[in-house]
C-alpha cells in the first residue's frame, strides 16, 4: 500500500515540474508589486508549490527524495536572465547610441556655420573700431601738439625758466644803463646780450640819452626789481620785466629823476646763453 501511494505521489511531482517548466520557458518571470507581496505565481515559485504540496502527502521519510526541486531553480533562473538581462542591454546601449549621435553630430554642424558666419564680421567690427580710435588719438595729440597753452613749459621746466629769467634780467640792466664816460661798455652790452631786431630798437630808444649825455653827463642807471616768463617753449622764450630808472645829471647842479619802466621782452638762446631779440614797450 505505502508503495503504491509513493508511486503516485512521484508522478504527481513530476507532472507538475514538468507544467512548471514548460511555463517558465513560454512566458517571463513576473516581477513582484511590491516588497514582501508578490503579485503573481513564477516559473521559479511554481516547483516550489508543486514539491510542498507533493510532498504534503508524502510521509516525512520521503520528502525530500526527489533532486526535482533544485532543477527547476536553475531552468527559471537561466530563462530568466537570458529573457531579461541580456535584451535589456543591448536594446538600451544601442538605442542611446542611436538615439544621441547623430543629434550631437547634427549640432556641432549646425554650429560650424554659424562660428564661420560670425567671425569674419567681429574682425571686421574689431578693424573699425581700432581704426576710429587711431584717428581720434591723432588728431588729439596734433591738437594737443598745437596748442599754445600746451607748449608752454614755463611752469613745468622750473630749472629753465629760473635759468632765462636770471639771464634776461642781468641783459636788461646792463643794455638800459648808459654812463657817458664810458660809452664803449654800452656798446659792449649790446653787442653781448641783443640780436636780431632788438639791437635797431635799442639804438632807436637810448639815442637821445647818448646825444645829449656828454653835455649834461648824463648815467642812466636801470634795475629790474621783478620780472615773470610768460611763455617758455624750447629755446625761445617771452619776459615781462618792472624795472626803476634813475637819470642823474653830474654837472654844475647835480639832479636825479626817477621813472618806473614796464616793458616785454622776447629771448632767444644762442650758444649757451640767452639773448634779447625784440623789446615790446606796450605803444603804437
Amino acid at each position: 500500500m505505502s508503495t503504491t501511494r509513493h508511486l503516485v505521489n512521484r508522478q504527481r511531482r513530476l507532472a507538475t515540474v514538468a507544467a512548471a517548466e514548460r511555463s517558465a520557458t513560454a512566458a517571463p518571470a513576473r516581477t513582484p508589486a511590491g516588497p514582501g507581496k508578490p503579485s503573481g505565481t513564477t516559473a521559479k515559485d511554481a516547483p516550489d508549490e508543486a514539491s510542498d504540496d507533493a510532498s504534503g502527502d508524502l510521509p516525512e521519510g520521503t520528502a525530500g527524495e526527489s533532486g526535482d526541486e533544485p532543477d527547476g531553480k536553475k531552468a527559471s533562473g537561466r530563462d530568466g536572465k537570458k529573457a531579461s538581462d541580456p535584451d535589456g542591454k543591448k536594446a538600451s546601449g544601442r538605442d542611446g547610441k542611436k538615439a544621441s549621435d547623430p543629434d550631437g553630430k547634427k549640432a556641432a554642424a549646425r554650429r560650424l556655420p554659424r562660428l564661420r558666419v560670425r567671425l569674419p564680421a567681429v574682425l571686421c567690427a574689431l578693424t573699425v573700431l581700432l581704426g576710429a580710435f587711431a584717428a581720434w588719438a591723432f588728431t588729439s595729440a596734433a591738437s594737443l601738439r598745437d596748442d599754445p597753452s600746451r607748449q608752454n613749459t614755463a611752469l613745468t621746466d622750473i630749472s629753465r625758466t629760473s635759468e632765462v629769467k636770471g639771464q634776461i634780467t642781468e641783459a636788461v640792466g646792463a643794455v638800459f644803463s648808459y654812463d657817458y664816460a664810458s660809452p664803449a661798455k654800452a656798446d659792449s652790452a649790446v653787442a653781448k646780450y641783443l640780436t636780431g631786431k632788438a639791437v635797431q630798437q635799442h639804438r632807436d630808444m637810448l639815442a637821445e640819452v647818448r646825444a645829449q649825455a656828454p653835455k649834461q653827463k648824463l648815467v642812466l642807471t636801470t634795475t629790474v626789481t621783478d620780472s615773470g616768463v610768460e611763455m617758455l617753449d624750447g629755446d625761445r622764450a617771452r619776459l615781462l620785466v618792472f624795472a626803476d630808472q634813475s637819470n642823474t645829471r653830474t654837472g654844475k647842479s647835480e639832479e636825479t629823476t626817477y621813472a618806473a619802466a614796464m616793458f616785454a621782452v622776447d629771448a632767444v638762446r644762442k650758444g649757451g646763453s640767452w639773448r634779447i631779440s625784440a623789446i615790446d614797450t606796450f605803444t603804437r
